[in-house]
């Protein structure tokens, strides 16, 4: 994929670089290694390079296996027994998806790392101060994004800030606490917000294609309100910059407009990944999309779940579910709607084409619609429970649902599931339910109750969810090859 030539061409003073210059940072490393970066072209090389993770498989894929299909929101379907282990919260040590996103993940900040590291000391005139700062921040956003992916997965992990190591297992660097991957995370942030521009320009294309201040303080946001003990009023702070932000982010009044693959880009949009279609496209669609879309036949990769589809209608939230899932017959067996050939079931659907595994559609890594709704939460958590009814009647507005009712709002304790709630309708297939349940203490509680009948058995099935399977385990490899690393509880 040529993400990087994507985003070359549009900015001013980029330089054209074919997927192979920058895939592997190695070649890139050795041919300037002499020079230590004194050309503009090399360094910018670089950082498109790590804006060219966003394509990796975690971000990709990984990311809704661990968040919804190992949560109440989808099953697993295929036939890889990897995937169905997160579904019935079994997942081995030695499970390749995990490993593939602990890779992807450190991959991606060794590549941030080279950027913080190199960038000061280019010396071509051709690039300012100004701009150094630019890729100063938006490297430092790239490495907190992924840190905040790592530690909500995996818990606390190893903070690598140096450049003469690509994984951790390398420098034999033990865990970190949870608490310091965050400090760590709102540091750079800190720094990234006081770099970046609100935008580069008026061109929508290049604004939500790169990282800027307004994405760091939707991250920061994210981030305050996920680390142990939960700084909400924090929280608000960030998200307060957010919407005073000069990009003028705000709520689309069309929901569809989303995802419709039309309307990328948009206000609402803070950060997406910019996928074009062919060579450069996104492959996550025909896993999920039913035959009349994708034009295959096979059973596909995540199926909307019952306990989904029933909070969608307790709330006759047509335009919501509509968006997000498309029912069809199918060819093939589904044991959990219809344990027969023909069954009716539900595919995702906020991807809608899938072009032969290259499509153009998107994925957002931040939109205005989350941050809102993590504002409500914000609020209810820090005792302003009628500012944050307010944020949960804007997002509900706007898909035609009434105000929340009055015993939805009764109490904080109410509101705070209203508000999950809400958030789980709102985001479904954006890979945030996982980190919602356990930021909130519901991960166990959730999946222990939950009811999702085997049609094969008739018999509900046992999740034996437990505290020790809210944290993905440590990926085996990575133990054999760091001693310094210690297990998760399994």
């Amino acid at each position: 994929m040529k993400y990087i030539k994507y985003i070359i061409e549009l900015v001013v003073a980029f330089s054209v670089v074919s997927c192979s210059d920058y895939l592997d940072l190695k070649p890139l490393s050795e041919e300037t290694s002499a020079t230590a970066y004194d050309k503009a072209s090399q360094i910018e090389a670089a950082l498109t390079g790590t804006y060219e993770s966003f394509q990796s498989d975690h971000y990709i894929w990984n990311n809704i296996m661990f968040q919804d299909i190992r949560s109440d929101n989808h099953y697993a379907g295929g036939d890889n027994p990897e995937i169905f282990e997160p579904d019935l919260l079994n997942i081995s040590t030695t499970n390749s998806k995990v490993f593939q996103s602990w890779s992807n993940l450190y991959n991606a900040i060794s590549k941030a790392n080279l950027v913080i590291t190199k960038v000061d000391g280019v010396t071509d005139p051709s690039l300012t101060e100004a701009r150094k700062n630019q890729i100063k921040g938006e490297a430092l956003f790239l490495r907190s994004y992924h840190y905040y992916n790592l530690v909500t997965l995996f818990g606390g992990v190893p903070i690598i800030l140096a450049t003469n190591s690509t994984l951790p297992e390398d420098v034999r660097v033990a865990r970190s606490m949870p608490q310091q991957v965050f400090d760590q995370i709102l540091a750079d942030l800190d720094v990234a917000i006081s770099l970046l521009p609100d935008t580069y320009g008026k061109d929508a294309s290049v604004n939500k294609a790169r990282a800027t201040a307004g994405a760091a303080n939707a991250l920061a946001a994210k981030a305050c309100a996920q680390m142990p003990g939960h700084d909400y009023a924090r929280s608000l702070k960030y998200i307060a910059k957010v919407e005073a932000s000069n990009a003028k982010y705000t709520l689309l009044s069309d929901y569809n407009q989303l995802f419709d693959g039309n309307n990328y880009n948009n206000a609402e949009s803070i950060l997406e990944i910019q996928f074009l279609g062919g060579d450069e496209g996104n492959w996550g669609p025909q896993m999920l999309l039913p035959p009349s879309v994708s034009g295959d036949t096979w059973r596909k990769f995540a199926t909307p779940s019952h306990n989904l589809i029933d909070a969608f209608d307790a709330e006759g939230d047509e335009i919501r579910k509509n968006a997000t899932v498309l029912f069809e017959n199918v060819d093939w067996v589904d044991e959990f709607w219809g344990n027969a050939i023909g069954s009716s079931i539900p595919f995702g659907y906020k991807w809608k084409n899938a072009d032969g595994w290259a499509s153009s559609d998107r994925l957002y890594i931040l939109r205005y619609g989350d941050i809102v709704l993590l504002k409500a939460e914000a609020l209810n958590e820090t005792d302003q429970l009628a500012a944050a009814v307010v944020e949960v009647n804007r997002i509900r507005s706007r898909v035609s649902l009434p105000d929340l009712a009055a015993d939805k709002i009764a109490s904080k304790e109410a509101l705070r599931m209203a508000i999950l709630n809400e958030r789980r309708l709102e985001l479904a297939q954006e890979a945030q339910r996982w980190d919602d349940l356990t930021r909130l203490g519901l991960a166990v509680s959730t999946m222990q109750n939950l009811v999702e009948v085997d049609l094969r058995t008739g018999k509900p099935m046992n999740y034996n969810m437990t505290e020790a399977k809210v944290l993905l385990p440590i990926p085996q490899q990575e133990l054999d090859r760091n001693p310094a690393l210690v297990q998760n509880p399994l």
